[in-house]
């Protein structure tokens, strides 16, 4: 199992990066939450697999085909088992 905290950057608001994170994030069972942040960046947290989170991250790198994703940040954290699901957070 493997958590990690990412941060994009880019042209990630306002292209549904958040509803296809979340509809990506569903589809591999992932457990978490994504939101927009005030400085134009989207915040998420994955708890899964170590595979899907992988996979998640790969995604991100990506996003939405109208993203324009310039970077992201990855930041392991401890697993806590503590997310039932995964939502998007206003």
């Amino acid at each position: 199992m493997k958590r990690v905290h990412v941060f994009i950057s880019g042209t990630v608001q306002g292209v549904c990066y958040r509803a296809e994170t979340w509809r990506y994030a569903k589809n591999l069972n992932l457990k978490g939450w994504v939101r927009n942040l005030r400085d134009g960046r989207v915040e998420a947290v994955f708890e899964g697999t170590d595979d899907a989170v992988d996979t998640m991250i790969a995604w991100c790198k990506a996003g939405p085909s109208l993203a324009a994703v310039s970077n992201v940040d990855v930041i392991d954290e401890p697993v806590l088992g503590n997310l039932t699901d995964f939502t998007v957070r206003y």
